[in-house]
């Protein structure tokens, strides 16, 4: 998990993505930052993402971007 919270900090450095769980609600990850999320999880992670993973629900906070990992591995 600390490898997802940092990458995730280098996107966008300024969220506390421990606690904040309304990312793509309250509109804090846009799209580009989820492409660049996608990407960053597929190299650190050695996982492989498809169109039916890139949905809200898996975006909206850490420990869900977590639980999508570790679903795929």
């Amino acid at each position: 998990m600390e490898k997802l919270l940092n990458i995730l900090n280098e996107i966008k450095p300024d969220i506390d993505f421990e606690t904040n769980e309304e990312l793509i609600d309250a509109g804090i990850l846009e799209s580009l930052d989820i492409m660049q999320i996608v990407a960053e999880i597929s190299d650190q992670f050695d996982v492989q993402l498809s169109p039916s993973d890139i949905i809200p629900d898996n975006f909206n906070s850490a420990k869900e971007l977590w639980a999508m990992i570790e679903r795929l591995k």
